[in-house]
C-alpha cells in the first residue's frame, strides 16, 4: 500500500529474489517513460523502494504521482 509522507508517495516491494526485483524495476521503467514521470527508487537484492513526488510542482504529490502509483500497482496485482 502506498503511504504519504514528507510530500512523497512511498511503497516498498519485496520479491522472491534479485531477478524478480530487477524485472519489476524494468517494467516500472517502461511505465515511467510512457508517462514521462520518473520515480526515485532504490534496490537491495529482493527489495525495491519507490518514492514518487513531482519535482516541477515544488516536490509535492500530484495527480502524476497517483497515476504512476496506480499503474505500478497493476504490475503487482
Amino acid at each position: 500500500m502506498w503511504q504519504e509522507q514528507d510530500n512523497r508517495l512511498t511503497r516498498t516491494f519485496t520479491f522472491k529474489d534479485f531477478s524478480e526485483a530487477f524485472s519489476f524495476m524494468t517494467r516500472v521503467a517502461m511505465l515511467a517513460e510512457q508517462q514521462a514521470h520518473h520515480p526515485n527508487w532504490s534496490n537491495v537484492w529482493n527489495i525495491v523502494k519507490i518514492e514518487l513526488t513531482t519535482h516541477d510542482s515544488g516536490n509535492t504529490i500530484t495527480e502524476k504521482d497517483r497515476k504512476l502509483a496506480a499503474a505500478i500497482d497493476k504490475l503487482i496485482d
